[in-house]
Parts: C-alpha cells; structure tokens; sequence
C-alpha cells in the first residue's frame, strides 16, 4: 500500500511538472497506479461488503479465505482492457476475422455439426451460420479460449479498474456462485483478460443466464460439449429476439439523407427509425423487417478512399441481437459478414 501511494504521489508531480503529459481532465491509466503481482488489499471496505454478500450466496468465512489468500493483481489485463480491439476502424477490425483459413474452417464446422444445427435450429431458431461465426470469432472454434485466470483476472479489474469496478464485482459474485453451482474450481479456469470464459467467451453472468444443456445430460458445459456450446450462443441470441431466416443488414449508402435517419446514427444502439423512413429518405429499396420493427443506423469506416470512407448500414433486428452480445457494431457486422462468407 505503501508503494502505491508513493508511486501515485511520483505519478502527480511528473503531472504538475510536465502539463503536457496529461491533458486537463484525463485520467492515470489503471496499469500506471500498480505493479504487476501486487497483492490485492483485501482488508479494504470494497472487499469487507464482498465478503458478506459472498455468504449470503452459501459462502464461509474460512472458504473464502482460503480462496482469496494471496491473490494478486495482473497488471497486463488493465493495459490490454485500455487497447480493445473494438475501438479499431472497422476495416482493421474485420480482417482479424473475415481470412481464408477462418471461413474455410467455419464452413467444415458448419458440415460436421450439421445435425446438431438442424436441431438447433428447430428447436432454438437461430440460423446455424450465425452460430458458427460467433463460434469461431470468440474462440476460433475452441482453440483458444483464453489464457488469463479468471479468478484473477476478475479481482485485478474489481479492485485496479475504477472505470467499471462495480460490473466486475458483480461478475465476481457470479463467477464463484457458477463454479459452486457447478463443481468448479474457481482458481483453475483460464480466459480472456475481460474475465469471459468458454469455447462461448460467456462472462459469468451471461453464463448463468444463458447457458444450456443441449446433449442430454444436465450440465452446462461451454468447455467441452459441443451440443451445449453451439445451443448456448443460440439461446442467447434467441433470448434477444433473434428470428430465424431473417434480414440482419442492408446497406444503405455512404451519405444519410434526412433528420431522422441521421439523428438515429448518432444515437447508436438507442437509436431507431421507421424502415419505411429509411426507404423514403435513402432513395432504395428495403426488406420488410420482422413485425415491422424499427431499424438502427450504423456508420463502418472503410478503407480511406473508399465509399467515401464511411459504408452506412440499417440494421434489422437480427442485427440488434448480436449487438446484445457484444456492444460494438464492428463486432455485430464481422459476425454478419463472416456468417455470409460461410453460407
């Protein structure tokens, strides 16, 4: 603790001394306020409350003790959460995807697992393309999951990352309540440095969401079986109102006609408007969208010169399922494009 404050206290001079270092209003990055190996304090109050909301979930003083003993910061998790990939221009993004040995892959997964998309797509009705994209984007098809402990990873971003602090304690509470549920060892799981797990990339809340036993046994296993994890990421998507052989996109030019197709852009995800509107607006013609619901408008920076620079997109509410996964509109269309490649 000690060491912490004296490096914070070095951290404010360079500032004081250096204004140009930091610029009015930006903040310490997480990674510079600690060491890596650190020990976390876990006599801090954050940690006190943890511990009690921990037993009400069946939890005893001595297991977590003997959990929590020794655990320790991961520094390379908070300087790899400050570089997502997300916050690439979309056509840096997608080439981490969309390549010939990855839809080659998808496509032989999509024949193998044939039967087990039919049945998914029966019983759960999520288009069996978008499965296996998810599948591979996430995990490459279960090859590399993660290679962070999940346990600590989750405490170094509970405890070092104030900007989200409160959702990974959360996803703490969850993680150790699924490894109990389950019969897990909590100190043995590996990861992403964002705390996801699984050939799914499932954090642990959307694990104990959503998470589904598909191959006749009562166990959700995102690790191993098959059946559960293609079933899994379809009953997400099914959750968030995904409907089966419907548009997810349409383009719509590379410049927004009219106030409400371009306040809808600048709203993002919060942002809908009338398909029809859209139609009207752009000058094209457009699918009708399941139930006529509305669309959102999404902006993707392509190559410079290209399209002007900026390809414009209404997503359908396919679209809007995946973005419930994960947020990031470059991410909802790789998937989209990576589930056309395949097709």
């Amino acid at each position: 603790m000690k060491n912490l404050l004296v490096r914070i206290f070095i951290l404010l001079l360079l500032s004081a001394a250096f204004p140009n270092t930091l610029t009015a209003g930006e903040k310490i990055p997480a990674a510079d306020l600690v060491r890596d190996g650190q020990k976390i304090d876990l006599q801090q109050e954050k940690y006190t409350l943890l511990f009690q909301e921990l037993q009400e979930h069946g939890f005893t003083p001595q297991e977590l003790t003997t959990l929590f003993r020794g655990v320790t910061i991961k520094r390379k998790v908070l300087l790899l959460m400050d570089k997502q990939w997300e916050a690439k221009p979309y056509y840096l993004y997608r080439s981490r995807f969309l390549t010939r040995s990855v839809i080659k892959k998808a496509r032989k997964k999509l024949k193998k697992y044939r039967r087990i998309l039919d049945r998914i797509e029966r019983s759960i009705g999520v288009d069996r393309e978008i499965v296996i994209a998810i599948w591979g984007i996430e995990s490459r098809f279960g090859k590399n999951s993660g290679s962070f402990n999940v346990f600590q990873t989750l405490n170094t971003l509970f405890d070092a990352y104030p900007r989200r602090s409160d959702f990974f304690r959360q996803q703490l509470i969850e993680f150790l309540i699924l490894c109990k549920e389950n019969n897990y060892n909590p100190k043995t799981i590996k990861g992403s440095y964002a705390g996801a797990f699984g050939q799914t990339q499932f954090i642990p809340s959307s694990f104990r969401s959503y998470a589904v036993s598909f191959d006749g046994n009562r166990q959700c296993d995102v690790f191993n079986s098959i059946e559960d994890i293609l079933a899994s990421i379809a009953n997400y998507l099914h959750h968030f109102h995904w409907y089966l052989d419907a548009p997810i996109y349409a383009d719509i030019g590379s410049r927004l006609k009219g106030e409400a197709v371009r306040k809808a852009h600048s709203l993002g995800r919060k942002g809908l408007v009338d398909y029809l509107i859209v139609q009207k607006e752009q000058k094209i013609s457009l699918p009708i969208p399941p139930e006529r619901r509305p669309l959102t408008i999404i902006g993707l920076q392509e190559k410079p010169g290209k399209r002007g620079g900026i390809r414009y997109i209404a997503g359908y509410p396919n679209f809007q399922a995946i973005t419930e996964w994960n947020h990031s509109n470059r991410y909802a269309m790789a998937v989209s494009e990576l589930a056309e490649a395949i097709r």
